[in-house]
């Protein structure tokens, strides 16, 4: 029986700067087709690392729009 897999990948995210802005953008990048989890390395006076989980990445100009929903800019991937 095979395991299923999760493809995980990085991204880049500028203008966060407290727990209130990762739970933001990791709400909104949860509520993406297939995301199992969302994991936030913050950097407050930079581009802080978002690394997202999911049954298959979900495209970059979905997690651009997720993130930019959240009021934070996408800065591309890590």
């Amino acid at each position: 029986m095979s395991q299923p897999t999760t493809a995980t990948a990085d991204y880049l995210v500028e203008g966060m700067t407290c727990s209130h802005c990762v739970a933001s953008v990791s709400e909104e990048l949860g509520e993406l087709a297939g995301v199992s989890a969302v994991s936030v390395d913050l950097v407050a006076d930079g581009a802080s690392r978002v690394t997202v989980s999911a049954d298959a990445a979900p495209s970059d100009d979905d997690v651009r729009q997720a993130v930019e929903t959240a009021g934070y800019r996408f800065a591309g991937r890590a």
